[in-house]
């Protein structure tokens, strides 16, 4: 029973490494190397940054932001969340700073509505904020990422040479403190599993994906799923809208950068559960069915190549052994991506028993009527019958 069991988990770490869009070869879509020629004409641009308690960031982003080396015409729009930190004074104080009153607009988002979640409707007041600006693209960008000078530059670039709908990079997280160098580099490796960049980017397969943090959308693509209120209710916005575009005929394309970073920090192990107990259970679609699955499937791809490895029974050691050997070659090139040391990479099954936790952890939240928890609002209640 156990040899058969280690030649299943042998089997399927041959599929992942080989047969799994590349998802693990990180430098193939690490966009910072890429180079793109310049449009003959610039297009017109509006980055929208949704702010809520954004306090200890928000002049830095609006800084970076102003700080684009963009030829065309671009403008910024700061929609302030129902903050209480001072977030919207802030704002308006760094635009100021910057001489750039002109070139940021700061504004309040109304009242949230029933069935909208808090960033989206943030988002549509930024859109509807921009409409006499009329741009070719809106750039929605969270507001604690500090975006590298030639960013938007890049992005538009690339954009125009693949006439691609959505344009999206996951910025550098942090990886600074113990937690979150166990904890982060994992997060971009699962995130990549589930949504790998190659599958996203063909146009005959279903896989769509996003990262919020730096999403450059064309207007017409918006205006042909009518807008942000086709994904209204999402939870996960940022594949949500990929999804959206990519089935309206769109075409879609995410890559990794060093060059724009996030600054939130996570400094202990509780505040990464959390994190990843806001949108784990969501991505489960609230199925009891997959959240069992998803058990049995990271014990058994995560887990049991460790467990076999160790046992006592030595038939099972060669497949076992292999199986973490490939788990841990194809992990080491995220652990490089962040600098780190390789010794972390042997590591990962360590991190799959953290993020199985905090996945069981986020259904209970939803149970419980707490799901989706950010910032004080709960974004993904469970409803009740009437």
């Amino acid at each position: 029973m156990l040899f058969s069991i280690s030649l299943l988990v042998f089997l399927i770490w041959i599929v992942l490494f080989f047969a799994w869009g590349s998802f693990w070869r990180v430098w193939e879509f690490a966009s910072d190397p890429a180079q793109f020629p310049a449009p003959t004409v610039w297009p017109r641009v509006v980055a929208v940054v949704p702010a809520r308690n954004e306090a200890a960031s928000i002049e830095a982003v609006v800084q970076a932001l102003v700080s684009q080396e963009y030829a065309g015409e671009f403008s910024i729009v700061v929609v302030d969340d129902h903050s209480d930190d001072g977030t919207l004074e802030l704002a308006r104080r760094a635009a100021q700073q910057a001489s750039a009153a002109t070139r940021v607009r700061v504004a309040s988002a109304p009242p949230l509505e029933s069935g909208w979640t808090g960033k989206l409707w943030a988002l549509n007041a930024g859109v509807s904020e921009s409409r006499n600006f009329a741009p070719d693209f809106f750039w929605f960008t969270d507001a604690d990422v500090i975006h590298a000078p030639d960013t938007l530059r890049g992005l538009v670039s690339r954009a125009q040479a693949g006439s691609l709908d959505l344009t999206s990079l996951m910025v550098l997280l942090r990886a600074e403190t113990f937690a979150e160098r166990m904890l982060i580099p994992p997060f971009l490796y699962f995130f990549l599993m589930l949504y790998p960049p190659r599958w996203i980017a063909d146009r005959g397969a279903k896989t769509a994906g996003a990262a919020g943090g730096s999403i450059l959308l064309r207007r017409t693509a918006l205006q042909r799923i009518a807008g942000l209120a086709a994904i209204r209710g999402e939870v996960i916005d940022d594949c949500a809208l990929a999804r959206a575009v990519k089935k309206s005929g769109g075409r879609v394309w995410m890559g990794l950068t060093r060059a724009s970073r996030s600054l939130r920090s996570y400094q202990t192990f509780s505040e990464i559960r959390d994190m990843i107990a806001r949108t784990a259970f969501t991505q489960l679609r609230y199925s009891a069915p997959q959240l069992l699955g998803t058990f049995l499937g990271m014990t058994l791809t995560f887990l049991l190549p460790v467990a076999l490895t160790l046992s006592a029974n030595v038939r099972v050691w060669p497949f076992a052994l292999a199986a973490w050997c490939l788990m841990t070659a194809s992990f080491l090139p995220t652990v490089t991506f962040y600098r780190l040391h390789p010794i972390w990479a042997p590591l990962l099954p360590l991190a799959a028993i953290f993020y199985t936790y905090a996945t069981l952890r986020s259904a209970a939240r939803y149970w419980l009527g707490r799901g989706g928890q950010w910032k004080g609002r709960a974004q993904a209640q469970r409803k009740t019958p009437a």
